[in-house]
């Protein structure tokens, strides 16, 4: 242990401390702007500095370690002069028109702003000019841009895409796509990781709020919104509502004030996932001589996006189903269109996701097997939906909670835990063991692969069929070491689970975001929860999937299940990992 002095108080911490960490630990809070603990620790904005005694220069205090009888000052004058100073500088190279910025009243650089008390600015503005490719998923505006380097390291040490580099020397120093690509030639993930770590608006996903205002106030037009697993865990955090108030329910409610015709969930399809995945690894497990192995999930379109991109070679290990959004577009633009008597030309299909690569999914050439438009629409972030309700002015604490609509509105325990690391594998196995033995395991038979660690693998028994050995990883950076173990054939598994963000889609690139706090865990457990709680716990039981394969699929792997439920990833491609093409 260390002792030393804070602004007069002793203290006593670990060797190795940071002052930063040392002054948190006696509530003493040294403002930051760079910093991410473990990831950015660079000083590279320097508002973190303070006074030490014995010292001409003032000191860091997210990177100096603590020594034996240091005394520090964090709010010494000339600690103070230079913070402000230094903030004023960053602001004279920052677009600061805020009241447009998408980051509004969420923004660090702001609040240190109003914490300063800054009224004015005496170094010229120079602000550098937006260059940007057009229609973009991810949107990068160079104006905004403090130079933290948050986007680089996040995107190099927990996702390993090196998308991003500095560029350029001196005053011309600025964040770019590394090797000088355009964006849109990049082997970008889109996982939206960047996004949620930048501490201002420099990053940010392409706003498509103004296509579903259009497609709401379009009388001919019939909107059918579907909202995923994950969203219900965060909706309505930076609305002012609790946890407890934040009710399925009443997320429901909130659409339909928004005036959506139909209000769905994505659970029904998650469901249906299921059934067509779990049919598909039942089959490939029983001819293991016809397939390549092991087989991946294919529900996380970042994932799909990085095994394409930096492993290829593995791109048809992906099971051929399409993910819950994708499988949902199809069948209400065919089953549910037929269903109401609309023609599906006339429907808009709206979703709500955890997600930024959900995007540029809705957009593949060969996603529009029910009526040759795009089986989805729009997609929309929690966050879009959050600017949605707030320029409605819907008032969502005072609403009352409404049921989803039917038959697409209906989903089990097994459906609900897709927005979290481990879910699908969970809730695959459940149905699995099920199709292969005609009994049910118990619901929580599959523990071992819930939980936040990054990598996870297991065997487990299922009568008739044999063991199973499964794998599941959340994070690209887990990934690929799971995939480079795969590949050096260290390891060998049956099924993998693989979601590209930290935690699965509750951390997703399109939830709110909040300073310094990663919520994957907490929104995880809220879905894990819920699944507790559910009558119905697996997905076969869900009576609507069972109607809809009576009424209309006939049976999973089956004609017209392949025809709208299933996809071809080679029809589509991405650019590859530079890397790979030297």
């Amino acid at each position: 242990m260390v002792k030393l002095t804070i602004d007069g108080r002793s203290c006593s911490v670990p060797e190795g401390t940071t002052i930063l960490q040392a002054a948190a630990s006696i509530g003493i809070q040294i403002p930051t702007l760079c910093y991410l603990k473990d990831i950015n620790e660079i000083s590279a904005c320097r508002i973190c500095v303070v006074e030490v005694d014995g010292f001409e220069r003032l000191i860091p205090a997210c990177t100096e370690k603590v020594f034996e009888g240091m005394v520090v000052h964090t709010n010494s004058h000339r600690a103070k002069t230079a913070r402000e100073t230094n903030l004023k500088l960053i602001l004279s190279q920052h677009d600061g028109d805020c009241t447009t910025c998408v980051r509004n009243q969420n923004c660090q650089l702001q609040d240190l702003s109003a914490q300063f008390g800054i009224l004015d600015n005496p170094y010229p503005k120079d602000v550098k000019k937006n260059d940007w490719p057009e229609n973009s998923y991810l949107v990068r505006k160079e104006s905004k841009c403090i130079k933290c380097m948050r986007c680089i390291e996040v995107c190099d040490k927990i996702q390993t895409l090196r998308i991003w580099d500095v560029m350029g020397s001196g005053s011309r120093t600025h964040v770019g796509v590394r090797l000088n690509r355009v964006f849109t030639e990049a082997d970008c993930a889109l996982c939206g990781q960047c996004i949620t770590h930048c501490p201002v608006g420099a990053l940010s996903v392409r706003d498509d709020t103004a296509k579903v205002v259009a497609a709401l106030e379009d009388p001919e037009i019939t909107t059918v919104v579907q909202v995923a697993p994950a969203v219900r865990t965060a909706w309505a955090e930076q609305l002012g509502l609790t946890r407890e108030e934040a009710t399925v329910g009443r997320m429901a409610a909130a659409l339909k004030a928004l005036g959506f015709d139909y209000v769905f969930d994505t659970n029904f399809t998650a469901d249906l996932t299921i059934m067509e995945e779990g049919s598909e690894f039942i089959e490939r497990f029983t001819h293991r001589d016809q397939y390549p192995w092991p087989m991946f999930t294919s529900c996380c379109p970042g994932w799909v996006r990085f095994v394409k991109s930096q492993f290829p070679e593995y791109s048809r290990n992906l099971s051929t189903a399409k993910s819950p959004q994708a499988m949902f577009g199809a069948v209400a633009k065919s089953y549910f269109a037929e269903k109401i008597g609309v023609d599906p030309h006339k429907m808009r299909v709206i979703s709500v996701m955890p997600c930024t690569a959900k995007k540029s999914e809705a957009d593949l050439p060969n996603l529009k097997d029910a009526c040759g438009d795009p089986d989805v629409d729009v997609v929309i972030t929690t966050r879009e939906l959050d600017r949605l309700l707030r320029s409605y002015h819907v008032n969502v604490k005072d609403l009352e909670e409404r049921d989803f609509d039917s038959p697409l509105g209906s989903g089990t325990g097994a459906a609900v835990i897709f927005g979290a690391t481990g879910g699908v594998m969970d809730a695959a196995l459940r149905s699995a063991y099920y199709l292969v033995t005609g009994n049910n395991p118990p619901a929580d038979a599959f523990t071992a692969v819930r939980g936040m660690k990054g990598w996870k693998e297991a065997d487990f028994e299922v009568p008739g069929a044999g063991t199973v050995r499964v794998a599941v990883a959340s994070g690209l950076g887990n990934t690929r070491a799971l995939m480079e173990a795969v590949k050096a054939g260290e390891v060998e598994y049956d099924f993998v689970e693989i979601m590209a963000c930290p935690g699965g889609c509750s951390g997703g690139g399109g939830q709110p975001i909040h300073e310094g706090q990663e919520l994957a865990d907490t929104r995880g457990t809220v879905l894990w929860n819920l699944d507790q709680a559910s009558e119905l716990r697996y997905s076969h039981e869900n009576p609507d999937v069972i109607a809809l394969y009576n009424q209309y699929l006939v049976k999973p792997l089956g004609l017209k299940s392949h025809h709208l439920l299933h996809t071809d990833i080679t029809e589509w491609s991405i650019p590859l990992n530079p890397d790979l093409v030297k």
